[in-house]
């Protein structure tokens, strides 16, 4: 037997929440489907988001990449760590700051972004095509005004 809570925070504020789920759902779903498509390669959700920004944005130091993929320093300096074992990227000291080091990705991790890369895109591609493209420009402004308004 299903209950439901009446409960109300007025309509603006219960709109926003029921919209914050569907947005949550929806992320969690791409998520865990892009996760496990990632691990199939053999690393983590954490090394992809580091070794994707050296790939397409170039060499950065860890602050740099924390800020872009909206993690914590303490997170990104393990996953900066095994990449370094396992051979994915290099360091080499910051010519402006000698306390910090630029990271730049090796041969190994391109190999392994240029691999995977074109199948995550598509997979992107077929989750929103749901969406016609007039509803996906409306959605991506949309979001980019909340996120900007925060």
């Amino acid at each position: 037997m299903k209950i439901k809570n009446t409960t109300t925070y007025g309509k603006s504020a219960d709109k926003s929440m029921k919209t914050w789920i569907q947005l949550l759902r929806a992320y969690n779903k791409i998520r865990a489907n892009e996760t496990a498509f990632i691990t199939s390669f053999g690393i983590t959700m954490n090394q992809f988001e580091v070794l994707e920004v050296l790939y397409h944005r170039g060499d950065m130091n860890i602050g740099m990449i924390t800020k872009l993929i909206m993690s914590t320093p303490g997170n990104v300096t393990v996953v900066v760590r095994n990449l370094k074992r396992d051979g994915y990227i290099s360091s080499f000291p910051d010519p402006k700051d000698k306390r910090a080091s630029i990271l730049s990705i090796t041969d190994k991790g391109k190999e392994v972004i240029a691999r995977l890369f074109p199948t995550h895109a598509k997979n992107f591609e077929s989750y929103f095509e749901v969406l016609s493209e007039e509803e996906t420009d409306t959605l991506f402004t949309l979001l980019r005004k909340l996120h900007k308004s925060l």
